[in-house]
């Protein structure tokens, strides 16, 4: 899936068994500020282990409790690994609270590049593949980024969960491209 003005393309697409060691450095990136960047792995997994888990959980199948099946894909651009989205294909109780259908970030070095608008527009266009009629985006309520990305992408704010003293997360809601 290409994303945006031929001079800033960005590619939406599943992981491939070349993109471990580039994938990794980004793990290694987001962790250092808390954030998961390949969800589901665990340190020193098997890169072909991992690329199957991905497959079997988009199919719905090895998900822990938590989680619904999700379609995970890199963010490319000019031939480099600049983020990643979770697009869910449905919502259980704990994702409807905090969570939602489309989950995005955006490397450390590559923020500010409108990469996290072009991620989440793509998202959005595969959410719709998947029936989703408005997907539900959240994000750290300080994260001033996240809100401009995502209210410039039409999301409409539906309220404010405090998930722990002095730490709130903004629920919105975005029409996707039905």
């Amino acid at each position: 899936m290409l994303i945006g003005p031929s001079a800033d393309r960005l590619v939406l697409r599943p992981p491939r068994p070349g993109d471990r060691d580039e994938a990794l450095a980004a793990h290694a990136e987001l962790a250092a500020e808390g954030f998961d960047f390949l969800l589901g792995y665990d340190d020193g997994m098997a890169w072909g282990e991992y690329l199957e888990l991905l497959a079997a959980q988009e199919r719905g199948a090895r998900l822990p409790r938590r989680l619904v099946p999700h379609t995970f894909l890199l963010a490319e651009s000019a031939g480099r690994v600049v983020g990643r989205v979770s697009v869910r294909h449905e919502l259980n109780a704990a994702l409807a609270a905090i969570g939602g259908h489309i989950g995005y970030a955006v490397r450390p070095a590559d923020r500010r590049r409108g990469h996290a608008r072009a991620i989440l527009r793509g998202a959005l266009e595969a959410a719709a593949g998947f029936g989703i009629a408005e997907a539900l985006v959240t994000c750290d309520e300080g994260n001033a980024g996240s809100v401009r990305t995502i209210e410039g992408a039409g999301g409409v704010l539906e309220d404010s969960v405090e998930l722990a003293p002095g730490f709130r997360t903004l629920r919105y809601w975005i029409p996707t491209p039905i």
